[in-house]
């Protein structure tokens, strides 16, 4: 599967487009920022959920870039999660970054949400962290 963008700027720095609904089904990918805390957190969330419109059956959280993720950031990860299963959909995320690997296993979203080590692998159902 492709990932799909759209031509319009994030509203927050760091972020990248997400999918457009009019080019049909499929994933979509949301890069999110090098960090994500109390100050972005709301936003990256409204980003993610926002990446769940019709047709959209996969939503991947590209956590490449992201060295630091705060509790915050795991609660907007779990309402995106939360979206996801309202649309039927599925919420994958990518992390590279050991720090964040660690904190994500520490809380357990480990074990919620598909972390994948590379975005190859989140489109293609690769092998997980």
């Amino acid at each position: 599967m492709e990932a799909q963008t759209v031509a319009c700027l994030p509203p927050y720095q760091g972020m990248a487009p997400v999918a457009d609904p009019d080019s049909g089904p499929g994933p979509a990918v949301v890069a999110l920022p090098a960090e994500i805390d109390m100050a972005n957190a709301d936003g990256v969330g409204e980003q993610l959920r926002s990446a769940f419109a019709p047709g959209v059956t996969m939503v991947v959280a590209d956590m490449t870039l992201t060295v630091f993720c705060d509790s915050y950031g795991m609660r907007a990860l779990v309402l995106a999660r939360r979206c996801a299963a309202a649309h039927h959909a599925q919420l994958r995320l990518v992390v590279s970054h050991p720090s964040v690997l660690q904190v994500l296993k520490l809380a357990g979203l480990d074990r919620l949400l598909p972390v994948y080590p590379s975005l190859g692998a989140a489109l293609t159902d690769g092998p997980l962290v």
